[in-house]
């Protein structure tokens, strides 16, 4: 049985500040009306991250006025998934390159393929 890292929700939120920060500019300056949320409870067990939305892949001319798209990271799920700080570190940058790249319109599969998954 795993244990559970005690982590504040400050540092968690830090964590995931420096995960964005890892993404190279060249990735993140194409990143447009995204937002990227920590929540406490994913909406299923076993859920690290989501994203939500229009991938950049999909979007056309008509693309315009929508809300922004949403990437959750779930921070009591990695957590509770980690048996320590350092896990809880590296789990965060893999869900936050995880989501950001569905947003880049990368699938599940191809994230596995690059060892993402």
């Amino acid at each position: 049985m795993r244990g559970v890292v005690e982590l504040s929700r400050r540092r968690f939120e830090e964590l995931v500040a420096d995960a964005l920060d890892s993404i190279p500019e060249e990735l993140t300056s194409l990143i447009d009306n995204v937002v990227v949320t920590v929540e406490d409870e994913p909406p299923e067990p076993g859920l690290l991250g989501l994203y939500e939305g229009v991938p950049l892949t999909e979007r056309g001319e008509s693309y315009a006025g929508v809300l922004p798209d949403r990437i959750s990271i779930y921070w009591r799920e990695i957590c509770a998934v980690c048996e320590t700080p350092e896990q809880v570190v590296a789990e965060v940058r893999v869900t936050v390159v995880h989501e950001v790249a569905h947003y880049f319109g990368i699938d599940d599969a191809r994230l596995h393929e690059l060892g993402w998954g």
